[in-house]
Formats: structure tokens, C-alpha cells, sequence
């Protein structure tokens, strides 16, 4: 890897992300994806903060890793700085390399891609809202990290995109497939019947797309826990529970919710009217990620034409 120094225009936007790190009592401060590679020098500036690098490139991930960086592997390239950022603070976390309660100063690229221009505070508690370490260690000895992790990047890709420039509500239900699968039904025949199970995996991206088409038929996804996809368009019938959810959230909230609690599963619902996606797990919601961007922008033609005259003036 060809060695790069850190620009000047990085250290000096670092130094100002150790003082408002100081001001807060922040302990960790996250790089999206930084532009560079000098870690000696890096390492002598950051002092006692804990600095995480947060990266799609695998040259930083294993030279960051040989310097003792904590390193956090971006998945969704396609996606929004602020989603990345929510994936990344969701898997540090996980990770244990950020505490539930504390701030978190975050370096990012907001205008230009070639370097970090941009700095946010962000609270574990008003992003993470009720997630704990504890709770994604629960969800993580159920179904795997990053079996979950690919059906939450999907279900933000579903929120975000819509099909077809429509907005599209579904259903991912995670894990104890087997409990899921009796207490639902399929809407018509069961679309995955007669692939076998390495042909309807959630790591194949033709498979992926395939569900992203398939999220605009009524019913929930049934994942299991290898992320084999074992049921598609399939209407809950769960027994009913009494749960405790906030007003305005509909049926398919309520039947994720259901389905998490009499089940050891764990239920993605992807909100059609704003694109929010909210993990359920045990009935209550243990994650609430916002789409961000809803839909990809299209171009439409601007009328230049001069306006006419009323002819009847």
C-alpha cells in the first residue's frame, strides 16, 4: 500500500474533533472512510482518544488493523454518508467499541468526497434509541450478525428506493424459522418452492434483488438464521399477544411484533408510507433506522416555453 500523509486540511479538522471531544467528555472518535494513510502520525495526534476507522477499502481495514485501530467494515457502498454512519455506529456497538449512553464525535465526508470536511456529535441513546450492547449480543446468539446485517441493509435498500418509484412496506421475520412458518401462511403458493437452499440464500445478490421485487406482494419474508430464504409473501397468524406500541403504526408493525414475541425470531418492518425501518425483537422495538433518502431522484423536463396569452383579454 502506497504510503499517504494525512493532508493538513485532516489535521486540523481533527484537532477540532478533539476538542469538541474534550468539551463532551467524549471518549471515541469515528473516521468515515479517511483519506490517507500516515497511522504513525495519526496515532501520535489522537493521544488518548480511541479512533475508529470505519472503511469499504480492505488496504485501510488491513493497515488500519496492523497499526491497532479499531476497524469497522462498511458493507452498503451504495449507500447514504448518514446510513453509513448508522451501520457503523450500530457495529461498534456490537463490537463493544462504543458504550450506550455516551457521545460519539464522527469525521465524515458531507460535500467532498476526497476529504473530510464535516464533523457530528451524535448521542448512543437518541440514535440508538433503547438498544444496549446486551440487546445486540441477544439478538447476535439467535440469529448471526451478519446474517442480520444483510437483511437490515436490504430492508433499509427497500425503504429508501421503493420499486419502481412507488413506496414499498414489507416484512423480514429472522431466525426460529420453523416456528415462524407454522404460525403463518403463504398468501398464494409458495414462492420458493423447488430452489434449493444455496439458490434462495440472502448472500446471493440475485437473490436479494429477487426479494426486493417480490417485497411488493402483501406478506413477510421468512429468513433463517444461515439466511436461506424459507417462505415469501406469507401472512402472519401468530396467537395474539399484548403488546405495546406507539400510535400510527399498522397491522404489519403489530403482526412483526407479535411474531417476535411468541417466537425466538427477530422481525424487520419496513414502514411503506415513510420508509423507517424498526427491528422487533421479544414484541418491542429494539431499533428504529430512519431511510434517510427515499427514493432514488428523477429528472423531469423543465417547461421553458414563455407563458401564453389569454386570448379572451
Amino acid at each position: 500500500m502506497k504510503f499517504h500523509r494525512f493532508s493538513k486540511h485532516f489535521y486540523r479538522i481533527f484537532e477540532t474533533a478533539k476538542q469538541l471531544a474534550t468539551e463532551t467528555e467524549s471518549a471515541s472518535i469515528l473516521l468515515m472512510m479517511p483519506i490517507g494513510n500516515d497511522w504513525e502520525g495519526l496515532r501520535k495526534v489522537a493521544g488518548h482518544f480511541r479512533v475508529v476507522i470505519a472503511t469499504f477499502n480492505p488496504e485501510v481495514i488491513e493497515h488500519a488493523t496492523i497499526h491497532k485501530f479499531d476497524v469497522i467494515e462498511l458493507t452498503t457502498a451504495e449507500a447514504s454518508i448518514q446510513e453509513q454512519m448508522s451501520n457503523a455506529l450500530l457495529a461498534g456497538v456490537a463490537d463493544e467499541m462504543f458504550r450506550q449512553g455516551t457521545d460519539v464525535v464522527a469525521l465524515y465526508s458531507a460535500f467532498d468526497i476526497d476529504r473530510l470536511d464535516s464533523i457530528s456529535l451524535v448521542q448512543l441513546d437518541e440514535h440508538l434509541g433503547r438498544l444496549t450492547t446486551r440487546d445486540l449480543q441477544s439478538i447476535e446468539s439467535t440469529v448471526p450478525l451478519d446474517i442480520l446485517k444483510a437483511v437490515v441493509d436490504l430492508a433499509i435498500d427497500i425503504g429508501r428506493e421503493g420499486r419502481e418509484g412507488k413506496p414499498v412496506g414489507t416484512m423480514f421475520v429472522v431466525g426460529d424459522h420453523r416456528k415462524v412458518m407454522e404460525q403463518s401462511h403463504p398468501t398464494s403458493f409458495e414462492l420458493t418452492r423447488g430452489y434449493r437452499r444455496k439458490e434462495r440464500n440472502i448472500a446471493d445478490t440475485r437473490v436479494r434483488e429477487w426479494l426486493k421485487e417480490l417485497a411488493q406482494l402483501d406478506g413477510a419474508f421468512v429468513v433463517a438464521s444461515d439466511g436461506t430464504v424459507e417462505g415469501a409473501s406469507r401472512i402472519i397468524d401468530t396467537a395474539p399477544v399484548e403488546l405495546m406500541l406507539s400510535h400510527g403504526l399498522g397491522s404489519r408493525h403489530w403482526a412483526g411484533a407479535a411474531i417476535s414475541k411468541n417466537t425466538n425470531s427477530v422481525a424487520i418492518v419496513v414502514s411503506e408510507s415513510s420508509g423507517t425501518v424498526r427491528i422487533f425483537q421479544n414484541g418491542e422495538i429494539v431499533l428504529r433506522i430512519e431511510p434517510f433518502r427515499r427514493r432514488p431522484m428523477t429528472w423531469t423536463d423543465f417547461g421553458s416555453d414563455e407563458p401564453q396569452r389569454d386570448e379572451s383579454e
